[in-house]
């Protein structure tokens, strides 16, 4: 125990506050809430309520979909375009492919008709 004290060097504030949150996963936490903001915003009301996001791995957005019905829909017709639509207005996440999974986890909003 000594021996380690002695090595330790003093870490900056910052530095260990940065540590702490990684460690803690507050970051993930706010990363997921700022993704499901955005998808909500670019898929819209006529999808919003009825999938949710799974998360971001590799650069490929995973969306849990509620009915193979619509899983369909959105990978036959949607994803080129709701793919451009993130790709343009949030260049920063980089997302590279959407990925939408048939979960039966996913509720539809009864105050969103």
């Amino acid at each position: 125990l000594a021996r380690y004290l002695q090595m330790s060097e003093p870490q900056p504030l910052s530095a260990a506050l940065a540590e702490l949150i990684a460690r803690r996963g507050f970051a993930r936490v706010q990363g997921s809430a700022q993704l499901v903001g955005i998808w909500k915003q670019v898929a819209g009301a006529q999808f919003a309520d009825k999938t949710k996001v799974i998360g971001l791995k590799r650069g490929v957005l995973e969306i849990a979909v509620n009915s193979s019905g619509l899983l369909s829909q959105l990978a036959s017709f949607h994803q080129a375009p709701l793919l451009k639509t993130l790709k343009t207005e949030h260049p920063d996440l980089k997302i590279k492919d959407l990925r939408f999974k048939l979960r039966n986890d996913v509720t539809e909003d009864p105050t969103n008709p």
